[in-house]
């Protein structure tokens, strides 16, 4: 069996996408176990090479996949700090992301 892989984009970024695979996306709305639907399909390939569709931007294809975890991110401590003036400030951030299982590339 020909393994097929896709690339697809979703909160700017780009990611390669394979059936089975879990992928770390931007947070997108939904709850565990939804089923959502990639349309900005920018190639299609067989693992191989013998076959490569590629966008002209996205191709007419979709990729589905499911929601497994919604979570945040380990925090992030930024600290500005100006010399001489007493000035310091430490501010903490936890990016939200989302796993999702691809189940489907057609």
């Amino acid at each position: 069996m020909r393994t097929m892989f896709a690339v697809i984009q979703t909160g700017g970024k780009q990611y390669l996408a394979k059936v089975g695979e879990i992928l770390t996306i931007e947070k997108i709305e939904g709850k565990k176990g939804d089923s959502v639907s990639f349309d900005k399909v920018l190639l299609i390939a067989e693992e191989d090479g013998s076959k490569v569709d590629i966008g002209t931007p996205f191709l007419s294809t979709s990729v589905t996949a499911e929601i497994q975890v919604q979570g945040r991110a380990a925090k992030v401590s930024v600290v500005k700090y100006k010399n001489k003036v007493r000035y310091q400030k430490r501010v903490g951030h936890r990016q939200p992301y989302t796993k999702v299982k691809v189940t489907k590339i057609s």
